[in-house]
């Protein structure tokens, strides 16, 4: 089920700048404890908004793609085992930026905090693999 071009460009767009602007970010946290640890601060602290602002527009891209794509493939009977995959993780990513963003108690907020990580770092890998099954398809 092929994406407009337009639509496949703007959700590629997004999801690089939540990888970035994640990845980055984790370096600027692990540096804001050292030498210039203020400047790391401000820096981690721009990141976060920028993250979080890509995840807004990625939500309601994601919830796009449910009637132009995510239909059309499980009525085409197409990629369904990575398409279910995207789905899942991409829903585990919006749990706990909801737990990391809302979560009172330290422990949870930890817990959820290394889970997203690790999903997020993940995710450029099974974009991948979901794109070359779905090429391979057709």
């Amino acid at each position: 089920m092929r994406l407009n071009p337009s639509l496949l460009g703007a959700i590629y767009a997004l999801f690089t700048t939540l990888f970035a602007s994640g990845a980055v970010w984790l370096v600027a946290d692990a540096l804001k404890d050292g030498d210039g640890g203020e400047a790391w601060q401000a820096v981690a602290a721009n990141l976060l908004m920028i993250h979080g602002g890509a995840a807004m527009v990625t939500l309601v891209l994601l919830g796009a793609l449910y009637p132009l794509h995510m239909r059309l493939g499980w009525r085409a009977n197409r990629n369904r085992v990575s398409g279910c995959l995207m789905v899942t993780i991409n829903g585990l990513l919006i749990l706990t930026a909801f737990g990391l963003y809302y979560s009172g108690a330290d422990v949870l907020r930890a817990w959820t905090g290394y889970v997203h990580i690790a999903v997020g770092l993940a995710l450029p890998i099974l974009v991948g693999i979901h794109v070359l099954l779905g090429r391979r398809s057709r």
